[in-house]
């Protein structure tokens, strides 16, 4: 055998290698795309999670009127948190705690405070995301391996898109004169539609690798115990101002209400889209929500007895690299700017699927066009080298 022959071999093999390759990225970018969507489809499937307007005119309550709602509905309960979607169109979700133990998420109607269900452990929203982020295999002791396989494959699609930058030259022209050849055969239309997809997506495949190469790095800087986080020690509420109470007597907190108010006071453009309540006798009233910067939250600790702002965590508090970490989720789901937003990034997260499918057909087809070539010219050769010597020809080197 050629040394060339023995390369082309090789080659060949190192091609069909990265078949699991190209389907493992396939099955992540369309998980993710389903994920970018996943919390609509479950308003879509189950009507406990929608925000249904009793009357055209009717009017959200505040978050002190809907705790009233709830203890009204079910005095046993204890309600630790209570969360405002971003998008109107879903129901409120509050934490509770009930005398049994038992710890479940409600569905609360913004409108009325009428609960209208309990939330899944699991529900396909969680699903999905878990099986694109790390393809539900458990944390154990840190990060997963499946984590980490998932975020390595930043690397590669950050490779593929600046060699794809350097190959396709003056790929800028697409934007101008897209060509999308529908018939020259299969082969030319996929291969126009993979670099049309992939000049559309650039920016799109920038924010999705570079968000995943550092979801690596965030898992390799946790496991290996290093921290970068200035947030300090959580607050608690002085000894001496926690008021004391006589026996049968209650403890007397602020309204839930006026603590959102003086955090929104506090912490200019403040839009409050949780609230966590006091879990003990020492714990502050904790509001946050998003302001001017949509990718991150600003909270507030608000004293349960004087109604003081005792801490506050701005972006300002940020370090650089905490500014960035932060960042990166909301970014990498597009979850930070309402239903359109997310639209988009459905929208673009088909493309990268398809490109993928794409290069994945395109690749699939030279592959197995070489092997099938190289299949039928070894017999070729081996009967070359078997066929007799006619009488009277010297042999091949005599003469």
């Amino acid at each position: 055998m050629s040394k060339k022959s023995r390369s082309r071999i090789w080659f060949l093999v190192h091609s069909w290698l990265a078949l699991p390759v190209w389907f493992f990225l396939l099955i992540i970018c369309v998980t993710g795309t389903l994920a970018t969507v996943s919390q609509e489809i479950v308003w879509l499937a189950n009507p406990d999670v929608r925000a249904s307007k009793p009357t055209d005119d009717a009017e959200r309550l505040s978050y002190g009127q809907v705790l009233q709602a709830i203890s009204r509905a079910e005095p046993q309960l204890f309600v630790q948190s209570i969360s405002r979607p971003q998008e109107d169109h879903f129901a409120l979700t509050a934490r509770v705690s009930y005398p049994d133990g038992t710890s479940p998420t409600l569905y609360v109607n913004p409108y009325t405070g009428a609960i209208q269900g309990i939330s899944p452990q699991f529900d396909f929203r969680q699903f999905t995301r878990a099986l694109h982020g790390w393809w539900l295999v458990p944390f154990t002791n840190g990060f997963s391996w499946g984590w980490y396989l998932v975020s390595l494959m930043g690397l590669p699609m950050l490779a593929s898109l600046v060699t794809g930058l350097v190959v396709y030259k003056k790929f800028w022209k697409g934007f101008f004169k897209p060509t999308l050849r529908f018939n020259q055969g299969a082969r030319i239309f996929w291969g126009d539609f993979h670099r049309l997809s992939g000049i559309w997506s650039i920016w799109f495949i920038a924010v999705i690798s570079i968000t995943g190469v550092w979801f690596l790095i965030q898992a390799l800087l946790f496991d290996n115990h290093v921290s970068i986080s200035t947030e300090g020690i959580p607050p608690v509420v002085a000894r001496e101002e926690v008021p004391v109470i006589e026996p049968g007597g209650s403890v007397s907190r602020i309204d839930i209400d006026h603590a959102v108010d003086t955090a929104a006071q506090r912490i200019p453009g403040l839009e409050a889209s949780f609230v966590s309540l006091p879990g003990n006798a020492y714990s502050h009233i904790f509001v946050g929500g998003r302001g001017w910067y949509p990718l991150m939250f600003q909270s507030a600790a608000v004293n349960p007895y004087t109604g003081n702002v005792d801490q506050t965590r701005l972006l300002s508090d940020r370090s650089a690299l905490e500014f960035v970490t932060e960042s990166m989720r909301p970014l990498h789901t597009g979850d930070f700017g309402g239903l359109w937003l997310k639209l988009v990034w459905f929208v673009f997260g088909l493309l990268l699927s398809m490109m993928v499918l794409s290069g994945l057909l395109i690749w699939s087809k030279r592959t197995v066009q070489a092997t099938a070539a190289l299949a039928k010219r070894k017999p070729r050769a081996a009967r070359q080298r078997t066929a007799p010597i006619a009488i009277g020809e010297a042999p091949e080197g005599q003469s």
